[in-house]
């Protein structure tokens, strides 16, 4: 008796993370099970072509799409997904993978496509920012300044972005927020705001170790203004993954978020960064997405 087999799309990133994917076809023959799968795999052209290519495959008769690349790429895969019956796979190429970390989805593209055999789907939750959709973190402030000025960088990758760091780092400063949380209104000054569903930026860096993606919350994080004498203390802390307990750090767990600032500056959906207004209004989606995981 014949089995029928899930029909799985693979949308490929070819320039994440700054890692090469023409090997990625013959990886997938070999590790994924073709007696239970029957695989496509398509590779992204442009900015916003995986979330065309996730939006046309929803309509189609597959049954998992995965995305391979960092959380931007997962991140226009995922924003068409929501509320559908589809599941999402995550083959992690990207220099942070957030998401994929918090999933303990491995980085090793071989283990990662090797997982998706005995993966089992979950049902998680997701955010929205002023009606676009994040699955990992949000943020403005210094973040989403460093992901704006990293956007316009020509070298790629961690050691990149943690130079450009340390170079924006010493001039940035913080800035007053008007912030409203499930009703509770809060004025701040901070040095950056992120807003987390799950607990981590990216390679193991943690601003919210307590959060999970299936708890129907996210996490408002307020860096309080920080002397560069602190960072070292900071960074300890987030790697250590003790930011829950910092004094340089608050955390405001809440389902309906608004911020207000003084001008338009930029934010960050997954790190992707955007110019946005003054007000921003931020809410979390329970239960809307299906997700592989470890089993």
């Amino acid at each position: 008796m014949s089995v029928s087999k899930s029909n799985i799309l693979f949308v490929i990133n070819p320039i994440s993370g700054g890692k090469k994917k023409s090997t990625l076809p013959a990886l997938i023959d070999k590790y994924l099970d073709k007696d239970k799968f029957a695989p496509i795999y398509t590779f992204t052209e442009y900015v916003g072509h995986a979330a065309e290519l996730a939006e046309e495959a929803e309509k189609k008769n597959y049954d998992i799409i995965v995305a391979v690349g960092g959380d931007g790429t997962i991140n226009e895969v995922a924003s068409k997904l929501v509320h559908s019956n589809k599941t999402l796979g995550i083959v992690p190429f990207g220099s942070g993978n957030g998401l994929a970390r918090f999933l303990k989805i491995p980085l090793d593209p071989k283990k990662a496509i090797a997982l998706i055999n005995i993966a089992q789907p979950q049902t998680i939750d997701t955010a929205e920012l002023n009606g676009k959709k994040f699955f990992n973190m949000a943020g403005m402030g210094f973040d989403a300044h460093l992901s704006s000025v990293f956007a316009g960088n020509k070298k790629r990758g961690l050691k990149s972005y943690v130079e450009l760091g340390f170079k924006e780092i010493t001039t940035y400063k913080a800035q007053p927020y008007r912030i409203e949380i499930d009703g509770v209104k809060h004025d701040e000054a901070a040095f950056a705001i992120s807003i987390a569903n799950s607990s981590q930026y990216g390679n193991n860096v943690y601003i919210s170790p307590k959060s999970s993606l299936t708890d129907g919350y996210l996490d408002v994080c307020i860096i309080h203004p920080i002397s560069l004498l602190k960072l070292p203390l900071l960074a300890f802390q987030m790697i250590t993954a003790k930011t829950h307990q910092s004094s340089l750090v608050k955390i405001i767990r809440g389902k309906h978020i608004r911020i207000e600032r003084n001008a338009p500056d930029a934010v960050h959906l997954d790190g992707e960064p955007l110019q946005l207004g003054e007000k921003l209004e931020i809410k979390i989606v329970p239960a809307s997405l299906n997700i592989l995981t470890q089993p």
